[in-house]
C-alpha cells in the first residue's frame, strides 16, 4: 500500500509518498530522496507494472490538531493509497480532493469513511457519485456501506439520489417562497443600483441638452451603456433619445 499525505496547497502542501511497510503512520519527516513532489494531479502511479484498478482512500481533517487515526485505521485495508487534506469542510478550495478525483480512471475506487468527510452536502456527493459513476468509478463511503459495484449500493445510491433531489426542490421552493415575501414587503432584492435616481436624470438632461453618446455618458459614470440605458427605462425616461430633442434643454 502506498501511503500519502497531503495538505492543502496553502498548508504545507508537497505530497510524499512511502511504502507503508516502511512506515506505521503519517509521512512526516521522511528523507527528500525518498519522497516524490508534486505527484498529486499526475498520474505517475500508473504504469504497466500497476495496470490493475487502484482502491484511493481520501482522508480529510479541519485542522493540524485533529487526528486523523480513526480514518486511516478504517481506510488502510481498503485502500491502495491514502491521501489525507487538512482543510474546512466548507472551504472553497480543495485541491488534494480535486486532484485525487482526477487521477482515477474506470475500474478505480474512490473511497471515503463517512460522506461528510468528503463532501459539503449530501446534494454535492450525488453529483460527484453520479460523474464518477459516469467515468466506469467505483464509490465506497464505508460507514454507509455503500458500494455503487454492487446491485445493492446501486439502489441505495439511488434512494439517496432521490432523497438529494427532494431536499433541492425544497430548498428552492423555500427560497422562492422567502422572495415572494420579501417582494410583498416592499422590500427591494438584488445588489443596490449603481445609478441613483437623480444621476440617472441628470445624466439624460445632458445627453439631450449636449447631444451626447450614451457610451460616453456612462465611461464618465463608471457604469456600462446597458446599466445607464437600464436606469433611463426604470424611470421611464426617453431613449434613444429623439433626434428632434438633442441639443436642446430638457
Amino acid at each position: 500500500m502506498v501511503f500519502v499525505q497531503v495538505r492543502a496547497l496553502r498548508d504545507s502542501g508537497d505530497a510524499v509518498n512511502i511504502d507503508a511497510r516502511n512506515t506505521a503512520g503519517c509521512a512526516q519527516g521522511i528523507p527528500r530522496e525518498t519522497s516524490q513532489i508534486g505527484l498529486i494531479g499526475k498520474d505517475r502511479f500508473r504504469s504497466a507494472a500497476m495496470s490493475k484498478p487502484r482502491r484511493l482512500g481520501y482522508i480529510r481533517v479541519s485542522t493540524k490538531s485533529q487526528a486523523p487515526d480513526r480514518q486511516v485505521e478504517a481506510l488502510r485495508a481498503e485502500c491502495d493509497e491514502l491521501h489525507i487534506e487538512h482543510v474546512s469542510a466548507v472551504a472553497d478550495a480543495r485541491p488534494v480532493f480535486d486532484a485525487v478525483l482526477d487521477r482515477l480512471c474506470a475500474g478505480d475506487s474512490f473511497v471515503v469513511m463517512d460522506l461528510d468527510r468528503a463532501f459539503r452536502s449530501s446534494v454535492d456527493a450525488i453529483l460527484i457519485a453520479e460523474h464518477l459513476r459516469q467515468r466506469g468509478v467505483i464509490f465506497r463511503i464505508l460507514s454507509m456501506a455503500i458500494d455503487t459495484s454492487t446491485p445493492e449500493g446501486e439502489l441505495y445510491y439511488t434512494m439517496i439520489a432521490g432523497y438529494a433531489q427532494f431536499e433541492r426542490r425544497i430548498i428552492s421552493r423555500r427560497t422562492k417562497e422567502g422572495l415572494d415575501a420579501a417582494r410583498r414587503r416592499g422590500k427591494r432584492l438584488g445588489r443596490p443600483p449603481d445609478l441613483t435616481p437623480d444621476t440617472i436624470r441628470a445624466a439624460h438632461a445632458w445627453m439631450v441638452q449636449e447631444d451626447l453618446p450614451c457610451r460616453y455618458v456612462a465611461h464618465l459614470l463608471g457604469v456600462s451603456r446597458l446599466t445607464l440605458q437600464r436606469g433611463f427605462h426604470r424611470l421611464a425616461l426617453t431613449y434613444p433619445i429623439p433626434t428632434d430633442l438633442k441639443g436642446n434643454p430638457p
